[in-house]
């Protein structure tokens, strides 16, 4: 389709009274994305105001005289704010022809959809002093980039008591700054755990102060697990957090032969994703622990994920398992153990969720791919939780929403007697502290449901 050309009008062409117009409706991301835009994180009123002021100039510099206009001064009276939803007019109207061949003043006003003034002054701009046209291009697509879906958990965390931490190895600036961060938030009560003297010039060299917190020191990061795994089944500690150690050197405290940490299920590793174009939290697992898992470990990796949404207050979450396609070909494993766990849950061996597969990644979180491919289906479409088939396809779905989609991701161990935190040192303080969060509600609700304290 041939876009609109816009041709301007010169001096010598602009007669009193010449008048033009542009209409457009205030959406509910106008206010926000002038506060990005200008760096006021408080735009009201102001922002409201502003917005009818950039139509003003829209209409002089495309419509009258358009193309070419340089915009000399401004002077303006606001009278009223608009809201979400107003259709706001901008008008700008000649008033006045200086002598000098190319100055000229608009009156320039905003009314909104019922009429009512909304600001006016008047412009003084200089007439274009040749001929130009240009295609009126479409206004560029643009979208916030909100993460506040961490926001309620991290509030609920907040308002529970403290839950003693056993923060292995801090051996490295940023494994101390998390656990000052950690603490200051009200969320957790970090022990530090290794070698002392590596842990104290962690700190120097961060320039922090670590005075008030308990340091037990250990020779080496191996025996900082292990005393780690000890205070948790002791329950002297209600969570297990990764400092600068490799995270399979803490898992293999976690799960090695005789740990008392072990239970019934399959350890297994989360990503609560907060992904702006995405409508929910969304679970991806397991993309950090099972390379390969077989079926009766992804029902446990399953049932993990569950229980974790039924702690986040999703009474019955809905489980897309992947895979490349969303029929089952006995050529493709992944299919066939999507089936067969969807008639799991159907029996009972999952609890507490919808379980459906096996769905592309386009089906299982887009209602219009569902719809096109003729897919029925509880999840499809609305997935709070994507169960992946194995490692490598989960951590690389994971990476890309992280960086191709701007997504947080907040990373917890769940499967074994505490939740272990896992974070990565490109991690941004948001995603931390939601982890953090995350470990303390899971703490807290099983004391809760044991009838003891974290």
């Amino acid at each position: 389709m041939e876009r609109p050309v816009l041709t301007n009008r010169m001096f010598d062409e602009l007669k009193l009274g010449d008048a033009a117009s542009i209409t457009r409706v205030i959406g509910p991301d106008d206010i926000e994305l002038f506060a990005a835009l200008s760096g006021d994180n408080n735009p009201m009123p102001l922002g409201q105001s502003l917005i009818p002021v950039g139509m003003i100039s829209a209409v002089l510099d495309t419509r009258l005289p358009g193309p070419g206009t340089i915009y000399l001064g401004q002077d303006l009276e606001f009278w009223k704010d608009i809201a979400t939803g107003d259709r706001i007019t901008a008008t700008v109207t000649l008033m006045n022809k200086e002598s000098d061949g190319r100055t000229l003043i608009f009156d320039t006003r905003c009314v909104n959809q019922k009429g009512e003034p909304v600001l006016a002054g008047k412009a003084r701009v200089r007439a274009p002093n040749e001929r130009i046209s240009w295609s009126e291009n479409a206004a560029p697509g643009v979208s916030l980039q909100r993460h506040d879906r961490f926001d309620a958990i991290v509030a609920e965390a907040r308002s529970l008591p403290m839950v003693r931490t056993a923060l292995v190895h801090p051996c490295s600036p940023e494994a101390i700054e998390a656990a000052v961060e950690i603490r200051d938030e009200g969320l957790l009560d970090p022990i530090l755990i290794g070698p002392e003297m590596k842990i104290r010039a962690a700190a120097e060299q961060a320039g922090i102060s670590i005075d008030g917190f308990e340091i037990l020191s250990t020779e080496h990061s191996h025996a900082a697990a292990a005393l780690a795994v000890e205070l948790a089944i002791a329950g002297k500690v209600g969570s297990v957090m990764k400092g600068s150690l490799h995270s399979d050197e803490l898992l293999g405290a976690v799960v090695g032969s005789g740990s008392g940490l072990k239970t019934e299920r399959r350890v297994s590793h989360v990503y609560v994703m907060d992904v702006p174009a995405y409508s929910k939290l969304l679970i991806v697992t397991d993309a950090a622990i099972n390379i390969a898992p077989t079926l009766e470990h992804k029902r446990d990796i399953c049932q993990n994920a569950v229980d974790l949404m039924h702690m986040l207050e999703v009474a019955e979450p809905k489980v897309a398992v992947l895979a490349a396609v969303e029929t089952v070909n006995d050529k493709m494993p992944a299919t066939l153990e999507a089936a067969a766990l969807t008639v799991m849950a159907a029996r009972g061996q999952i609890k507490g969720a919808k379980v459906d597969g096996p769905l592309a990644f386009d089906n299982a979180i887009s209602m219009e791919a569902a719809r096109t491919k003729g897919i029925i289906s509880p999840v499809a479409g609305d997935a709070d939780i994507l169960l992946v088939p194995d490692l490598e396809a989960g951590n690389m779905l994971a990476k890309q929403l992280l960086y191709f989609a701007n997504a947080d991701a907040a990373g917890l161990v769940l499967g074994a007697r505490v939740p272990i935190i896992l974070t990565s040192r490109s991690d941004s303080l948001r995603v931390r502290i939601a982890s953090a969060a995350l470990a303390k509600l899971v703490a807290a609700k099983r004391a809760a449901a044991l009838g003891g304290k974290a």
